[in-house]
């Protein structure tokens, strides 16, 4: 996570985005008192999307954790994809 304020952001915001989007660097700016903006790579937000909706609805929900329990607790199995 990198932290900075805006005028520093200003400066360099090339170098600032570079960290993010190549980096995958959480990007926060402070802009005052309890006030702020944080930029994300694309894919990162993306990924927090996907991850939102998953988990949007109870009986996703449950069956994620039921395989994550699987998983953890090695009962989990591994198939071979068929190649074309």
């Amino acid at each position: 996570m990198v932290v900075t304020n805006i005028s520093d952001f200003r400066k360099d915001i090339k170098s600032y985005f570079d960290r993010v989007a190549i980096n995958f660097e959480t990007l926060i700016i402070n802009r005052g008192k309890d006030s702020g903006i944080v930029v994300i790579s694309l894919e990162e937000y993306n990924s927090l999307i996907a991850t939102n909706y998953e988990l949007s609805n109870r009986t996703n929900e449950s069956r994620l954790d039921s395989a994550i329990d699987k998983f953890k607790s090695g009962k989990s199995f591994s198939k071979d994809l068929i190649e074309e």
